[in-house]
């Protein structure tokens, strides 16, 4: 009878067995290392519809900044999408009137405002000014666009005017529901 000794070494060896075969059995199943990533960069520049903000049309490939932050247009899942490229130290190139109504018709997904009443919750009976965040544009399970606190509004870079504070108080609040 044989006995195996587990060292460190064996144990390299077991493992570097193993690797071969992972790799194998994912490419056998279709899965190819890196085609994540050379899809998604396809899915940011492949031509599609338009996007939106604050109703004006921008065709894809075309890049904004809002709030201290560069978007260039996209797709999403064949959807017009707003995709972030970071800080810029460049004023707003477009109009942001905040997040004052539902998003659709208005913006694309991805796109970003600052809060406004438009955008207050409760909490039990505690106000959440809208105010208090960014909101981001998203695409909720029955396809319909709703804005989405996304980051403190510690993040925006205004350029002009801040929405106008809510006007709303704790007393409109019941039970977690904004009366």
């Amino acid at each position: 009878m044989t006995t195996v000794t587990d060292t460190p070494t064996t144990r390299n060896l077991r493992r570097g067995a193993f690797a071969p075969v992972a790799v194998a059995v994912l490419t056998t199943a279709g899965i190819t290392f890196g085609a994540g990533f050379a899809e998604a960069e396809e899915r940011r520049t492949r031509p599609g519809a338009s996007c939106l903000w604050a109703g004006d049309t921008y065709q894809p490939g075309a890049t904004i900044v809002a709030g201290g932050t560069a978007y260039s247009c996209g797709t999403d899942q064949n959807a017009p999408h707003w995709f972030s490229q970071g800080p810029t130290g460049k004023a707003s190139t477009v109009r942001n009137p905040g997040a004052v109504t539902a998003p659709a018709g208005q913006f694309s997904t991805g796109a970003r405002q600052p809060g406004t009443s438009y955008n207050d919750y409760c909490v039990t009976n505690q106000l959440i000014p809208g105010t208090d965040d960014v909101y981001q544009v998203v695409r909720v399970g029955d396809g319909t666009m709703m804005w989405k606190a996304a980051a403190p509004i510690s993040q925006w870079k205004f350029d002009s005017a801040r929405p106008e504070p809510t006007w709303r108080t704790g007393s409109l609040c019941y039970d977690g529901s904004l009366m």
